[in-house]
């Protein structure tokens, strides 16, 4: 079990990456000649398919992890990398290429279906949240601290649901400028984020630099 406020901190960190206002965009744009009814169905299933994305990934990751024989401290140098370049393209207002591709959004656009991919499945639960799940999953043990994640996670998966339902209030209310003002923070707390989870693994792999 952690604190209090290491579960917090897991919480802003999990709605830090997947930073569901930057991901409205693509979700208006995808959904701009849908129904209202069609837009909330996409909303609920982009929102139940992430949650579950991100919820077999806490359980399972890390048996992954020791299936293909990768440490710990490795994924987490790895994973803090590929999170710190993430945080890097959202400090400059921009979608990074480890949640979706150009390529991937226009061939988005000739789908029928666009919830699970690549709204679910790159856009938001994708490598770099993955990857927090799997270390936040290893920072203590015991069903408690997994029912806590989890919790986190579906409490996550909620407010996902009801931004990219309001995602049309939302946009006209902060516009484009607001929008990437908060994109900007969520970006600078997925670097600290990133940054400690690269300090953890070097530590971890070298334990002479701990002392």
């Amino acid at each position: 079990m952690l604190d209090v406020q290491d579960y917090l901190k897991i919480f802003i960190g999990i709605i830090a990456i997947l930073n569901p206002l930057g991901a409205l965009p693509m979700y208006l744009s995808l959904t701009a000649d849908h129904s209202e009814q069609d837009k909330k169905q996409v909303a609920i299933t982009a929102a139940k398919a992430a949650s579950v994305i991100l919820l077999v990934t806490l359980f399972f990751g890390e048996f992954i992890l020791s299936f293909f024989g990768i440490s710990v401290n490795s994924f987490r140098v790895g994973g803090g990398i590929l999170i710190l370049l993430m945080a890097i393209s959202m400090l400059n207002a921009q979608t990074s290429g480890a949640k979706s591709t150009e390529a991937e959004r226009l061939e988005a656009t000739q789908k029928s279906s666009i919830a699970v991919v690549p709204l679910a499945m790159p856009m938001l639960a994708g490598p770099g949240a993955i990857s927090s799940v799997i270390l936040y999953a290893n920072r203590a043990e015991g069903w408690l601290h997994y029912l806590i994640i989890s919790a986190e996670i579906v409490l996550v998966g909620i407010l996902l649901a009801i931004l990219m339902r309001l995602s049309g209030k939302i946009a006209n209310r902060l516009g484009q400028t607001g929008m990437n003002i908060i994109t900007r923070v969520m970006g600078l707390i997925l670097a600290a984020i990133a940054i400690e989870f690269i300090s953890l693994g070097i530590k971890g792999i070298f334990p002479v630099l701990a002392g």
